[in-house]
C-alpha cells in the first residue's frame, strides 16, 4: 500500500472512489420471482446486442472481462468504471466528498538500520484521460441519462452495446448482431481503453479466449448468465493496427510472461546526500537469498500517481504495478533486487511486491482484466523462483506482521477484505487439498465470496456502514454467538477490548485460503486457535465458510508454559560479524501458550540481509548473516509470524485434535 504524504484536498481526490460508496444508492436488483415479467440479465444482455448491431458473444465477453456480469452494488471500481460494463466516469468520482482512510504509518522499508523511510511523494491530478470517461460517450449515444448508466444494470449495458457499436464503425468494420464476432477485434482492443497495442491486444485475446471456451455464474444480485462456447472463432488481430496505437518495447530481462502486456518503468536507485538513498537496494536473489513471498498491495492512489512515486528517488518501491481499466503491468525493479513495500526488512528481502491500481475500502472493486493479468504474473514468478502456490506464500500486505512491539499497530491492511482471494487462486490454477475431515483438525478458511457480506464500518467515515458487498473476510467472535463480542487483539487494543467492525479492524477476522488449527466445535460453529486465544466463527454444514484441512501444526514442546512470537526471524547475535550492529531477537506482544495449535507455513533460516549503503561500502553490507536459529512460519492471527524451532513440536495436524 503506498502512502503519499500528501494535503488532505489530494488526499480527498486520490480516495474519491472510496468515498463514491457513500452517496450512490446500491442496487438491490435480484433474480426475477417466479412469474415476474421483468427481463433477465441474459435477456438485457441478448436487447442491447440486437439494438445497436453487437454480436451477443462479443457483448458477453467484454463485459465479463470488466466485471464478471456482476453490478458491485453500483459502486465505482479502483479506476471509476460502472456496472457490468465498467463505464467509466472519473471525472464524477472525483467530485464526490469523502476522506482518505488509509490511517498505516509504518516505514515501508522496515529496517532498524536505517532511518525511516515513510515517503514524500506528492500527487497532482491530471484530468481523467478518455478511457476513464466512457460514460459520457455512452451517454450521448443511448441518450440515457448519466444516473441511470452508473446506476441501472440494463442501461449501463446499453451505453457498453453502444460504445462498441461506435468504435466498430469507426473502424469500418462489419456491423449487425449476426456479424462475425472475429472481425470485432478492434473495437473490443479499443474498449479496454488501453494506450498501447500491446495492452488492447491483450486484453482483447483474453475476450476472445473467453468466447472460445464459454462460461456461467450467477451475478452478484443473483442473476444466471451463461456465454455459450465458441470454439470456432478465431479473431482477426489485423482490426487492431486500425487503432493506431504506439507499441511498447519488451526489453531483454523483463520478468513478465510474454502473453501479457508488461513494460520497463524503472524504480531509480541514486545517491540522495548525506548517506541517504533511494528508493530500494541491490542483491542478487535468489542466488543470495531465497525469495519465499509474493505480496498483494493496492496503491491507495491512482495509476498516473503510482508511476509517478515508484519513480521518485525520495521515496519507496515495489516490482510491478498493475492497472485497473486493461490489467496492464509496469515492472519497475528486478527480482533480484530488494523494494521498500512490506513495512518488514526481513519480508522485503525475500518477497517481490504487487501493486494494484486500487483502494482497499469499501466503493471499489477490482476488475476481471486486472484479476487475470496478476494471477498470470504471480503463476509465472511462483513457478521461476519455487514459490508455493498457496496462502502462506502469496499473502496480502495486511498479512505481514509487524517488526517489534512498537510497529504492529502501524502495519498496513491492503489489500483488505473485498479481495476476492478464492478468485484469483482459481485463475493462478494454484493446487488445494481438501482431503480433511473434522477428524484432521485443521480448517481453510472458505466463505462464498458473492453471498459473504460482513457488516463492515468506516469505509467512507468512521460508524457509518459500508455499502454491502461479497468479501473474503470472515469474522471471529469470542463465543459461539452472534451476538458474541469479537475477539481481541492486544497489540491493538492493549487494554483487552474487543476488536471493531471497522474496516480497517483486521484483527479479528480470518482471510479465504488461511488455515487455522481447530480449538473447539459447538453445533454451526467452529473455533480456531488465534492470536493466543479460541476465536469462532459461524461455519453451518449447509453453509459453510471454512473447509476441512490436514497439514502440519507447531505446539510448545513439553515443559513450556508459553513461548514468544516474533514478526521477523532474524539470526542470534553470535552470527553477526565483527562490525556489523546486531539487530535484536525481539518478540512481540503475543505469546503462545501450552496446549495451543497453529498452522506451519514454512520452516525458515534465520537470516539478515545487511544493506545500509549506496555502494555496499559498510562492513557487511550486500551480505546475508546467517545463523543456527532457524523458524517456523505459523498463521498465528489475521497475520503470518513466527516461532523458534528450539521452542516447538512439529505435528501432523489429527495428532491431539479436539474429538
Amino acid at each position: 500500500m503506498l502512502r503519499p504524504n500528501v494535503p488532505t484536498s489530494r488526499r480527498i481526490l486520490l480516495s474519491a472512489v472510496v468515498a463514491g460508496a457513500a452517496t450512490l444508492v446500491p442496487l438491490t436488483a435480484t433474480a426475477p420471482a417466479a412469474g415476474s415479467t421483468a427481463p433477465t440479465r441474459q435477456q438485457e444482455y441478448a436487447a442491447a446486442a440486437a439494438e445497436y448491431g453487437v454480436p451477443e458473444s462479443v457483448l458477453l465477453g467484454v463485459s465479463y472481462l470488466q466485471s464478471r456480469w456482476d453490478t458491485n452494488a453500483g459502486t465505482p471500481s479502483t479506476s471509476g468504471g460502472f456496472g457490468p460494463m465498467h463505464l467509466t466516469d472519473a471525472e464524477y468520482v472525483l467530485s464526490l466528498p469523502g476522506h482518505h482512510h488509509d490511517s498505516g504509518d509504518e516505514d515501508p522499508r522496515g529496517d532498524d538500520s536505517r532511518p525511516s523511510r515513510a515517503g514524500t511523494g506528492t500527487d497532482s491530478p491530471a484530468p481523467p484521460a478518455a478511457s476513464l470517461q466512457t460514460l459520457d460517450a455512452a451517454a450521448g449515444l443511448t441518450g440515457a441519462a448519466e444516473e441511470s448508466l452508473r446506476a441501472e444494470p440494463a442501461v449501463n449495458i446499453r451505453g457498453g452495446a453502444a460504445l462498441l457499436a461506435s468504435y466498430q464503425r469507426s473502424l469500418a468494420g462489419p456491423t449487425g448482431s449476426d456479424s462475425n464476432p472475429a472481425a470485432w477485434y478492434g473495437a473490443v482492443a479499443r474498449y479496454a481503453g488501453a494506450d498501447s497495442a500491446d495492452a488492447a491486444a491483450a486484453f482483447a485475446d483474453q475476450v476472445y479466449d473467453t468466447i472460445r471456451t464459454g462460461v456461467s455464474r450467477r451475478t452478484d444480485d443473483g442473476q444466471q448468465v451463461a456465454l455459450v462456447a465458441r470454439a470456432d472463432i478465431t479473431p482477426e488481430r489485423s482490426w487492431l493496427d486500425r487503432l493506431g496505437l504506439r507499441r511498447l518495447e519488451r526489453p531483454d530481462g523483463l520478468e513478465c510472461p510474454l502473453d501479457i502486456s508488461c513494460e520497463w518503468i524503472p524504480a531509480p536507485y541514486q545517491e540522495l546526500g548525506g548517506g541517504d538513498y533511494g528508493n530500494h537496494d541491490l542483491s542478487d536473489r535468489p542466488a543470495r537469498q531465497k525469495i519465499e513471498y509474493i505480496l498483494i498491495h493496492d496503491t491507495e492512489a491512482t495509476w498516473a500517481t503510482t508511476l509517478k512515486l515508484v519513480q521518485d528517488p525520495t521515496y519507496v518501491s515495489w516490482h510491478y504495478s498493475l492497472r485497473s481499466v486493461d490489467g496492464h503491468i509496469a515492472q519497475h525493479v528486478k527480482a533480484k533486487d530488494v523494494g521498500w513495500h512490506a513495512g518488514n526488512w526481513y519480508v522485503n528481502a525475500k518477497s517481490i511486491g504487487l501493486e494494484h491500481e486500487g483502494f482497499a475500502a469499501q466503493g471499489t472493486w477490482y476488475t476481471e482484466a486486472m484479476y487475470r493479468t496478476s494471477a498470470k504474473l504471480v503463476r509465472h514468478l511462483a513457478l521461476r523462483l519455487g514459490i508455493p502456490l498457496d496462502r502462506q506464500h502469496i499473502i496480502g500486505h495486511d498479512n505481514v506482521p509487524g517488526t517489534v512491539a512498537s510497529t504492529v499497530r502501524g502495519m498496513h491492511w491492503d489489500p483488505g477484505p473485498y479481495w476476492d482471494w478464492d478468485h484469483y487462486f482459481d485463475l493462478m490454477k494454484a493446487p488445494e487439498v481438501n482431503t480433511g475431515t473434522p477428524a484432521t483438525g485443521m480448517v481453510r478458511i472458505a466463505p462464498d465470496f458473492a453471498t459473504n457480506k460482513p457488516a463492515f464500518t468506516g469505509c467512507v467515515r468512521a460508524g457509518v456502514p459500508c455499502t454491502p458487498r461479497g468479501s473474503s473476510s470472515v469474522i471471529l467472535r469470542s463465543a459461539p454467538d452472534h451476538n458474541a463480542p469479537l475477539v481481541n487483539d492486544i497489540a491493538l487494543r492493549p487494554d483487552g477490548t474487543p476488536n471493531t467492525m471497522h474496516i480497517s479492524d483486521h484483527g479479528a477476522r480470518a482471510s479465504t485460503g488461511q488455515t487455522y488449527v481447530i480449538a473447539d466445535r459447538q453445533g454451526d460453529w467452529t473455533a480456531v486457535w488465534y492470536l493466543g486465544q479460541k476465536a469462532w466463527f459461524h461455519n453451518p454444514a449447509d453453509a459453510p465458510t471454512a473447509e476441512w484441512t490436514v497439514g502440519m501444526v507447531a505446539t510448545p514442546k513439553p515443559g513450556k508454559a508459553t513461548i514468544p512470537v516474533y514478526g521477523r526471524a532474524y539470526p542470534e547475535a553470535a552470527a553477526y560479524p565483527p562490525g556489523v550492529p546486531y539487530q535484536p531477537i525481539s518478540p512481540l506482544q503475543y505469546t503462545l501458550s501450552a496446549g495451543q495449535r497453529y498452522a506451519v507455513g514454512n520452516v525458515v533460516p534465520g537470516e539478515y540481509y545487511r544493506a545500509t549503503t549506496f555502494d555496499g561500502s559498510s562492513p557487511g553490507d550486500w551480505t546475508v548473516i546467517r545463523g543456527e536459529n532457524r523458524y517456523v512460519q505459523i498463521q498465528f492471527g489475521h497475520r503470518v509470524m513466527f516461532v523458534n524451532l528450539d521452542d516447538v513440536q512439529l505435528l501432523p495436524s489429527a495428532v491431539g485434535a479436539p474429538a
